[in-house]
């Protein structure tokens, strides 16, 4: 067994997904939005006003780098985790990284009473989530060992497809 790393825009599932396939595999689960909120004692909206989003993106590197050293778990990683190199490293190093995909019209629908959304504050419609959506993409399917759409698929349906594809 190895880590599992769930990537994917935000809102397509992955703290969703996480809890489920923790519980399904009897691994540890990691939220590492979670986990830098209290590590930081600030939500993630504070540290981007506060230090920009280099910054956070410097703790976010720094906790993925100790995660890998840890025992295997369930790791829902931040929407931004793929974009820096060294952290696609670290993570095929360590275990495998599943793709989590949904339409941007999903996207809105599962976020769109979130406030924790820094990237999203003060843009929240289909256009702009497309925009950062196709942005990222080449990131997301660049660092996937694979890919599962979320869209029309319950939980244990998305669990058991990664559990087929992962082994």
């Amino acid at each position: 067994m190895k880590h599992i790393f769930l990537i994917g825009f935000m809102g397509c599932g992955k703290s969703t997904i996480a809890r489920k396939l923790s519980s399904q595999l009897g691994l540890p689960q990691i939220e590492m939005d979670e986990q830098i909120v209290k590590e930081q004692g600030m939500p993630i909206t504070e540290i981007f006003e506060k230090y920009g989003e280099p910054h956070f993106r410097d703790i976010e590197t720094d906790l993925l780098k100790r995660l890998c050293e840890q025992e295997d778990a369930v790791v829902s990683c931040g929407g931004g985790a793929v974009l820096r190199k060294e952290n696609i490293e670290m993570m095929k190093a360590a275990g495998r990284i599943v793709l989590l995909t949904a339409k941007p019209e999903t996207i809105l629908e599962r976020v769109k009473h979130n406030n924790d959304r820094p990237v999203l504050n003060g843009h929240m419609n289909v256009e702009y989530i497309s925009e950062l959506m196709e942005k990222r993409r080449a990131c997301y399917e660049a660092a996937a060992d694979f890919v599962v759409a979320t869209d029309g698929k319950s939980i244990e349906q998305i669990c058991d497809e990664i559990c087929n594809i992962k082994c």
